[in-house]
């Protein structure tokens, strides 16, 4: 018997039952994935940076070309021909092409992230069923499903972390079944989706040098993942026109990595005191661990996830790495999930002191608790907008909004503030509306709320009168939002790093 068999109630009409349960589980949270995506999409409240730019790419894989993002390239110096390959290492993101001979446009990222975060529930719940039984696995999934990380993902447009869950929980669940080769592919797929997800893979290395008989399979996928790494981020990013300091964000511990290692060796007190500062770091960290109850210490799956942590923690610039918001914990999500699983398993063994041997059974507890802990965190994050009336309705500058995309002409090269870029994706070629002049023939600016990257409201509104004093003139003016044409306008997207 196998370790995918074992366990409690393994018969067929178990299984088929079972299957079916955790099919409708995944086919709702996809539904409810994809409905808030898409209602922020058609309230304006999704944008250029980062949806445009995923949008671009796979428009271009889907077309057999590099990923190429006019909107990335030119915003940040590199011209309009600058492929993502060159931001980051992500050739995963090729997968999705196929999707976009379906329906070409950003709305088709929103709903395949949806379901490629929702089919992580089917790893964690064949692992949480292995350890704990059907009705814990269900309750686990329910877990993973309303965790705050995923909650924040949704809630930022589209990021390639979306392929992290999955892959790493399979990676787990794979070699948990005794399935080396099958864990060894799930951990080369998640290699692929971004240069730093070596740092997970070394991270799972590391886990299990704490199993005995892994010693080797450890040493590999350590000495793989810093190896991905380091060739992703110094040989392949380059080589696709990017630059391999472009995110080098350690400025506070030396200036690359080899002097940053050795100052943080030499002076670890001040490498522990990065972790924590600014003081939102800690918070973020607290977040990861608290609504699973802290059973996660427990167990040595945790020490995975601690070297993809500390890439971020230990950064003293790019403030969203840190922050609950964002996209960034949930690569960390699924498996601190399956660490509650395996600690709950663990402090099941121990005998709670005065009660003649009696073990503290938190694996009937845990998945329970942490459920309902799941439930009462939803209000602090994203999902709570589930239940707010106002999150369905266009207000009357979202709008005005749609009238301003509507006054663009279909394959207009378009300058367009951040929340309206979306929109025009699909059928326009976007930039982004930022501080340096593009001179694109069409412009739709907003002047009523502040955008990125403008710094305020005045330097946006400075910027549509300098544009009428160019010979720019006004399609649309509605609530805020300014349409401005001039035909003879001549682009300048050259690259200026």
């Amino acid at each position: 018997m196998t370790a995918e068999t074992t366990g409690p109630d393994v018969s067929p009409g178990r299984v088929r039952r079972d299957a079916v349960a955790v099919g409708a589980f995944v086919v709702a949270a996809a539904v409810a994935y994809s409905v808030f995506s898409l209602v922020r999409y058609w309230t304006f409240r999704t944008t250029t940076y980062d949806l445009v730019i995923f949008d671009q790419a796979v428009r271009s894989y889907s077309r057999l070309h590099l990923p190429t993002a006019m909107v990335k390239g030119v915003h940040n110096g590199f011209g309009p021909h600058f492929t993502v390959l060159g931001d980051h290492f992500s050739p995963i993101l090729a997968l999705l092409a196929p999707l976009y001979w379906i329906h070409d446009g950003p709305q088709t990222l929103l709903v395949a992230q949806s379901v490629v975060l929702a089919l992580t529930i089917v790893p964690l719940w064949m692992f949480t069923r292995r350890r704990l039984g059907a009705w814990a696995a269900h309750c686990v999934a329910g877990v993973y499903a309303l965790a705050w990380p995923v909650a924040e993902t949704v809630a930022f447009d589209f990021h390639e972390m979306a392929f992290t869950p999955a892959l790493s929980m399979l990676m787990l669940e794979r070699h948990d079944a005794g399935r080396r080769r099958q864990c060894l592919l799930a951990a080369g797929a998640l290699l692929l989706v971004k240069e730093d997800m070596g740092l997970l893979v070394a991270g799972f290395g590391l886990y299990l040098l704490t199993r005995p008989g892994e010693r080797r399979l450890a040493a590999v996928l350590v000495v793989a993942g810093l190896g991905w790494t380091w060739l992703a981020s110094r040989v392949l990013i380059p080589a696709f026109g990017g630059a391999a300091d472009y995110y080098w964000a350690y400025d506070a511990l030396g200036r690359d990595l080899p002097h940053a290692a050795a100052y943080a060796l030499t002076h670890p007190w001040t490498a522990l005191k990065l972790l924590v500062t600014p003081n939102v770091k800690a918070t973020t960290m607290g977040w990861l661990i608290l609504p699973l109850l802290l059973v996660p210490l427990a167990s040595p799956i945790t020490v995975a996830v601690l070297p993809l942590l500390a890439e971020r923690m230990l950064a003293n610039r790019f403030g969203n790495w840190w922050e609950p918001r964002f996209h960034y914990n949930v690569a960390l999500a699924a498996l601190l999930v399956a660490a509650g699983v395996d600690g709950a398993c663990r402090l099941s063994r121990l005998r709670v002191p005065g009660t003649r041997g009696r073990r503290l059974r938190l694996d009937l507890v845990w998945p329970v608790a942490a459920l309902l802990a799941a439930a009462v965190v939803v209000p602090r994050f994203a999902f709570k907008n589930f239940f707010d009336p106002a999150f369905y309705r266009r207000d009357a500058h979202a709008r005005a909004a749609a009238h301003a995309v509507a006054a663009v002409p279909h394959g207009a090269l378009v300058e367009a503030a951040n929340a309206v870029g979306p929109q025009l994706s699909g059928r326009a070629r976007v930039l982004l509306w930022d501080t340096r002049v593009r001179w694109a023939p069409w412009v739709v600016a907003d002047t009523a709320r502040t955008t990125f990257p403008f710094p305020g409201l005045g330097a946006q509104r400075d910027r549509v009168r300098y544009l009428l004093q160019r010979g720019y003139t006004v399609v649309l003016r509605q609530d805020g939002w300014v349409v401005l044409h001039d035909p003879g306008a001549t682009p300048d997207l050259r690259a200026t790093r």
